[in-house]
């Protein structure tokens, strides 16, 4: 079992920047990819993130990309997304999640956090 554990949202303006962590604790050595996904009132989970644990790879949705980053600490299994130029579309609870394998599909990650509430006013 690996637990995770987010922290770091919150209400921001319009333009603000927030981050996100993920504290990893348990079985942390069968995860393969950890990410971010967000699910706004009557929408579906979507993806936001990922990043590759041992290598350090990324890949972001279209509409983050340029104002998201996604790192991780290995020392510290911590995965943390650094937000930037934050849009009203952005409000959303945030998940981290983790993946025994690379992938961006919500459906093919075993471990999800209690998510976080970002609010992004205009």
């Amino acid at each position: 079992q690996v637990q995770l554990v987010e922290s770091g949202g919150g209400l921001v303006q319009a333009g603000g920047s927030l981050r996100l962590s993920c504290a990893a604790s348990g079985r942390t050595f069968s995860r393969n990819t950890m990410g971010w996904f967000r699910q706004a009132p009557g929408k579906e989970r979507e993806f936001v993130a990922a990043i590759t644990w041992s290598g350090g790879s990324t890949i972001y949705a279209d509409s983050v990309k340029g104002r998201f980053t996604i790192t991780r600490d290995t020392a510290n299994n911590t995965m943390y997304l650094h937000m930037n130029s934050l849009k009203p579309d952005d409000s959303a609870v945030y998940y981290c999640a983790a993946s025994l394998v690379a992938t961006i599909s919500p459906a093919s990650y075993t471990y999800w956090g209690q998510g976080t509430q970002v609010t992004v006013s205009s």
